[in-house]
């Protein structure tokens, strides 16, 4: 399948875009998954912890592998080799602490997904990179459709087009109407619709964002947004974007450890669906330039915007309203 080309293909500095990808699945461990990596795309693979890897050096960059689970990992704040230089205890300690991520992580192995982080590739290499899924498949990897536990997904994460405000809101609104027919071209795993990982957004939010009065400055935009979805489980999740755009904003969300800062949109609907043949990041890219080619024409923006809130808003209100306007003219 070919990467179709997005309405503005290169970035500021005249390149073309690039497109994280993050996929999750079963079947295959991340030692044997980063070996695969390397296969594929070259590289060294450098084990950090038992079930956490990274293949560095391949031709777009470094591929992050582990287990998804926090508790498979030592934490970094207990692990300190200095420390162990002068305590035995302390050594003692470390090397429990590590021995025990390590016992949780070869007992969840299987139980919670391997992940795999690809490095920003350009969106017209999406191609070259869908090589790992069909190579996943071949060696038994288990996607979304595999088990009713698996409410696994994958992650794309466009680089914005632009950081303009006016460009962040079109593109958000085009999301808003946009992301019905994204469902069900998707058919999103009932799993991951139970699961709270790709929650769609409130309904009156949307109707906030698409009156067409709505005219935030980037403060403005980021503080509703917060307000309305104070979570990071969104279908479209624009906390990594605003994060990168206002690093010292002071809501606790836009800090989170778990929240990496970067300008790129981090849309988390697609389904992992690693059993059928020929899937892979191309064709959920395909998809998401549905919503890049909606919020690039404003008329036809504008115009499906107000079919939404002619469909969605609220009627009494403005009912009452008249007929308290009408009686209070004959009084």
């Amino acid at each position: 399948m070919t990467p179709q080309p997005p309405p503005v293909p290169d970035n500021a500095e005249g390149r073309p875009r690039r497109v994280g990808v993050e996929i999750e699945f079963a079947g295959l461990p991340p030692r044997d998954t980063a070996n695969l990596v390397q296969e594929l795309f070259g590289g060294e693979v450098e084990v950090l912890s038992p079930h956490r890897l990274k293949v560095t050096d391949t031709r777009w960059g470094e591929f992050g592998i582990e287990l998804d689970t926090q508790y498979a990992h030592p934490d970094a704040e207990r692990v300190d080799p200095d420390a162990c230089q002068d305590s035995e205890w302390e050594r003692m300690r470390q090397e429990f602490h590590q021995r025990t991520r390590e016992l949780i992580g070869d007992v969840v192995t299987g139980l919670v997904p391997t992940e795999i982080v690809c490095p920003p590739v350009p969106w017209d290499e999406l191609g070259e990179l869908d090589a790992l899924f069909e190579a996943l498949r071949q060696r038994g990897a288990k996607g979304t459709d595999a088990s009713l536990l698996y409410g696994f997904g994958l992650h794309l994460n466009p680089e914005a087009p632009s950081l303009d405000v006016e460009s962040l809101l079109a593109h958000l609104r085009a999301y808003l109407l946009s992301a019905r027919w994204l469902r069900e071209q998707i058919q999103v795993d009932i799993t991951r619709e139970v699961l709270p990982h790709a929650n769609p957004f409130p309904r009156a939010y949307a109707l906030k964002v698409l009156d067409p009065d709505y005219a935030p400055d980037l403060e403005t935009l980021i503080d509703d947004y917060l307000e309305d979805n104070p979570t990071r489980n969104r279908e479209l999740d624009l906390l990594p974007l605003f994060a990168h755009l206002h690093p010292e904003h002071p809501h606790e969300l836009l800090d989170d450890h778990l929240v990496k800062p970067r300008p790129t949109y981090h849309y988390r609907l697609p389904n992992a669906q690693l059993s059928e043949s020929g899937w892979g990041a191309v064709q959920e890219w395909n998809r998401w330039l549905e919503v890049e080619v909606l919020a690039a024409s404003p008329e036809t923006l504008a115009e499906r915007g107000a079919q939404y809130l002619a469909r969605h808003r609220p009627v009494w209100p403005v009912r009452l309203w008249q007929s308290l306007r009408r009686r209070l003219g004959q009084s």
